[in-house]
């Protein structure tokens, strides 16, 4: 099943960690998790915060340990395909999530959502179609930018999913 996964984070600079993490499942189920920060993870950029909105203090009493939150991950979205819509980002900070929690950081690996679309698309539309497909693509990636997002994991990881399903829509009535 594709799964749909979006992070927050601290900042966007080397040091940076994630302070949020949410998945979409492709039926629409999903879960959205603050992250309490380790000990060493200490980058912080009050810029992100007034982005997400997401204090340190906050996190600190909130955020689930990445020991847990990371087996919580692997056990449910091990068997699946993850996308994120910034693979290199998200991937940076899964990684982070996935060693702070003592799990390789490989153990789950992100796809990017445009793989997604196109993969779908296809399915729709069959062989021989793809100046049709690219159109398509073309018409969702706009919409994708012209998007306002919201700067939340789920809110982010669900408008991943209403892209896929609205490239999904479009090659279906074409095919």
């Amino acid at each position: 099943m594709i799964v749909f996964l979006d992070f927050e984070a601290s900042s966007l600079n080397a040091k940076s960690f994630p302070v949020e993490v949410a998945w979409v499942f492709e039926t629409g189920e999903g879960e959205s998790h603050l992250i309490r920060p380790q000990p060493d993870w200490t980058d912080w950029e009050a810029e992100a915060e007034g982005i997400h909105g997401l204090s340190r203090e906050r996190l600190e009493r909130e955020g689930m340990p990445a020991d847990a939150l990371a087996r919580r991950m692997l056990d449910v979205l091990g068997p699946h395909a993850l996308y994120a819509s910034a693979p290199s980002w998200d991937g940076k900070w899964l990684s982070v999530l996935l060693r702070g929690g003592g799990q390789p950081r490989h153990a789950l690996r992100l796809k990017d959502t445009e793989e997604a679309r196109a993969d779908l698309v296809a399915r729709h539309l069959g062989p021989g179609r793809d100046a049709e497909a690219r159109a398509i693509l073309a018409e969702i990636e706009r919409m994708g930018r012209d998007a306002t997002p919201e700067h939340r994991a789920l809110g982010d990881a669900e408008r991943e999913r209403q892209l896929w399903l609205e490239a999904g829509r479009r090659a279906s009535a074409k095919a």
